[in-house]
């Protein structure tokens, strides 16, 4: 390869990220506008983490009022990133995957699903028999999917939205 040309991998991989730090711009731009209005302060934070744009909104003081627009359990967080998504796709005309993620509630929820994961895991190992977890969202699931692939078992999904549900294999 000659100085000055690159692969076409290397070019799609640029092209990915920059697609990514748009989504990211554009969903920052929504959720300043968000903050404005529901008159509540916040840094927002972009970042591209497997292959999906992150962004998270922090506080520098108590964070209490960011616990808004985080909700019980959540639930207005993921409306949140749902409307963040909408906003992107009405920009870019395509789906978005991007993560929102306010005053570190998803953060703290992963390790906490990531220990789950692990305790499921060995606990399967040790009985020899599958091990059920209550319902789950998406995310939840997909950290516990991961929790338990590196503790090197298996896991599926099963039921239907909102009552599905992780099952730990045995090996």
């Amino acid at each position: 390869m000659t100085e000055g040309t690159t692969t076409s991998a290397t070019v799609e991989a640029g092209d990915l990220v920059s697609d990514l730090e748009q989504e990211g711009d554009i969903a920052a731009d929504y959720l300043e506008g968000l903050l404005d209005i529901a008159d509540l302060d916040g840094d927002i934070d972009m970042d591209v983490e497997a292959d999906r744009a992150a962004v998270s909104i922090i506080s520098d003081s108590s964070g209490r009022d960011l616990q808004k627009l985080v909700g019980r359990d959540g639930e207005v967080l993921e409306a949140l990133q749902e409307l963040t998504r909408l906003a992107v796709h009405r920009e870019t005309g395509e789906r978005s995957r991007l993560m929102l993620d306010i005053a570190g509630f998803r953060a703290k929820k992963r390790t906490e699903l990531s220990e789950l994961g692990a305790k499921a895991a060995s606990e399967a190992k040790s009985s020899g028999e599958p091990v059920k977890l209550q319902p789950m969202t998406p995310f939840e699931r997909k950290v516990v999917h991961d929790a338990v692939k590196s503790a090197g078992l298996r896991s599926e999904s099963e039921g239907e939205e909102p009552q599905r549900f992780v099952v730990v294999l045995p090996a």
